[in-house]
C-alpha cells in the first residue's frame, strides 16, 4: 500500500526541489552555445542524438502544416480543444483589460506608462512521456491575447493533437524538436525571428536552457517538478483528496504531492483512498513512486496550515475544507488556488480559464504564473512643459553624485 510519508511542519520546506541542478545547467548551456555557433546543424545533431528527432526528419512545420493536422483531427477532440482555447482566451482577455495605461500629472508636466506586447514569442510544449497539447493552448493563446505579432511553438515528436492545438491557438509554426536545443533555436532565431520571450514547461534541460538565456531573452520562470498541496479537514472527502494528489503524482516520478491535514484520521483515510485508486490507475507505475516520495503533515488547525502553506508557496494549492471560501483569504502564496472540493485542479489543466504554467519550488513567493502579462511590458514616458520646477533639485542631486553633465543638462532647461 502506497502511503504519504509523515513529516512535521518544520520539515515541510525541506521538501522543496530545485528546478535545475548544476550538472544539467552546464550540459544545457553547452548545447545552447553550440546552437549559437552552428545553428541548424547543431539543433539537428542534438535532436537526433537525444532521440527527439528522427534522422532526416523535418524540423520546421509551417502554419499550413498545422492547419492540415487540425483538419484531419476527429470532431470531438477538435471541439474540446477549441472550447478550451476559447475559455483560456476569454480569461486572458479579461486579464488584459485590467492592465490600464497610465497618464498622470507630475511636477512640470505629465508621465505614465503604456502596456505594449513583445514582438515575438517562443512557446515550449513537452512531448516526452505525455504529449501536452493543453500546454500549447496555455502558452500561445495568452500571447495572442496580448497582441504578440509572431509566435512559434517547439515540441518534440509532436502528435496530431499537438499540431492541431498549435493551429487553434494561432501559432505561426512549430519546431519538431525538444530539449535545450529547441529553447536555443527559439531564443536565437535559428529558424524564425528570435523570440523576445520563451515560455512553457519542460524537463530539466529545457528549464536549464531558459536559465542560461535569462537576460538575453525573457522567460516565464523556472519550472521544476509538478507540486500540489491539499489542505483537508474532517469534512473532506478522502477519495476526492486522493484523486487530486494522484492527478499531479502521475505527471512524473519527481512530482511532489503533499497533504496538510487537521488530524491523523484524515491522513489515514486519504492513504486508504490513494491505495484504492492506484489499484485501477493506468499510470500507477509513475504515480505510486511520486506518492511514496510525497509527504503528509498534521497541523494543530487551520491557522498553522495556512502559515505552513504560505511558507511552502506550492505550485497548486487545493482547499478541501468545510468553509473553503472563507478560509481561502488566509492563504497568500501559491501558483494557483483551488477552492472547495468541487474545484479539481485538473479543470485548470485543461482550460477552465486560468493558466496551468505556474511557478514551482517556492517561486510563488515572488512571482505569478504565466498569463497575458508575461507577454506585455509597461515602458514609462514623460512629457514636461514646465521643466524649470525640477531644475534646482536635479542640479543639487547631480552634485551629490558628482555628475556635472547631468546638472548642466537640467540647467539648460531653466532658460
Amino acid at each position: 500500500m502506497s502511503a504519504l510519508r509523515r513529516i512535521t511542519a518544520d520539515d515541510v520546506e525541506r521538501e522543496r526541489r530545485p528546478a535545475v541542478d548544476p550538472i544539467t545547467l552546464g550540459e544545457a548551456a553547452a548545447i545552447v552555445e553550440d546552437v549559437r555557433r552552428r545553428g541548424e546543424a547543431a539543433v539537428r545533431e542534438h535532436g537526433e542524438r537525444l532521440g527527439d528527432l528522427r534522422p532526416g526528419a523535418e524540423i520546421v512545420l509551417e502554419r499550413e502544416d498545422l492547419v492540415r493536422a487540425l483538419n484531419t483531427l476527429e470532431p470531438k477532440p477538435r471541439a474540446a480543444l477549441e472550447r478550451s482555447a476559447s475559455r483560456i482566451h476569454g480569461f486572458a482577455r479579461h486579464q488584459r483589460s485590467c492592465l490600464a495605461d497610465l497618464d498622470v500629472g507630475i511636477d512640470g508636466g505629465r508621465a505614465g506608462h503604456r502596456w505594449l506586447p513583445v514582438r515575438t514569442a517562443g512557446a515550449y510544449a513537452p512531448g516526452g512521456r505525455y504529449p501536452l497539447p493543453s500546454s500549447v493552448l496555455m502558452t500561445v493563446v495568452p500571447a495572442r491575447a496580448a497582441g504578440v505579432e509572431e509566435i512559434w511553438v517547439a515540441s518534440p515528436r509532436p502528435t496530431p493533437s499537438t499540431l492541431a492545438a498549435a493551429a487553434i491557438a494561432g501559432a505561426d509554426g512549430l519546431l519538431a524538436v525538444g530539449g535545450a536545443q529547441a529553447v536555443a533555436a527559439l531564443a536565437l532565431g535559428t529558424f524564425a525571428a528570435p523570440a523576445d520571450v520563451v515560455v512553457g514547461p519542460g524537463n530539466r534541460w529545457v528549464t536549464a536552457a531558459k536559465k542560461h538565456l535569462v537576460g538575453e531573452v525573457g522567460i516565464d520562470g523556472l519550472a521544476g517538478p509538478s507540486e500540489i498541496v491539499v489542505v483537508a479537514d474532517a469534512a473532506a472527502d478522502a477519495s476526492l483528496v486522493a484523486a487530486d494528489l494522484l492527478a499531479q503524482a502521475e505527471h512524473d516520478t519527481d512530482a511532489l504531492p503533499i497533504l496538510v491535514a487537521t488530524s491523523a484520521e484524515v491522513l489515514d483515510a486519504v492513504d486508504r483512498a490513494v491505495a484504492d485508486l492506484l489499484a485501477s490507475l493506468p499510470t500507477a507505475h509513475v504515480a505510486a513512486v511520486s506518492i511514496e516520495h510525497g509527504a503528509a503533515v498534521v497541523t494543530s488547525g487551520l491557522d498553522e496550515a495556512a502559515e505552513l502553506c504560505n511558507r511552502l508557496a506550492p505550485e497548486h494549492l487545493a482547499l478541501h475544507l468545510a468553509e473553503a471560501r472563507t478560509a481561502a483569504e488566509r492563504f497568500t502564496s501559491y501558483g494557483s488556488l483551488f477552492v472547495g472540493a468541487g474545484t479539481a485542479e485538473a479543470f485548470a489543466d485543461y482550460g477552465a480559464g486560468p493558466n496551468h504554467v505556474l511557478p514551482t519550488g517556492g517561486g510563488a513567493r515572488y512571482q505569478s504564473g504565466l498569463s497575458v502579462a508575461t507577454f506585455l511590458r509597461a515602458p514609462t514616458w514623460m512629457a514636461l512643459t514646465s521643466p524649470a520646477v525640477l531644475v534646482a533639485d536635479t542640479v543639487r542631486l547631480a552634485g551629490l553624485e558628482g555628475l556635472e553633465a547631468h546638472a548642466r543638462s537640467a540647467q539648460a532647461r531653466a532658460r
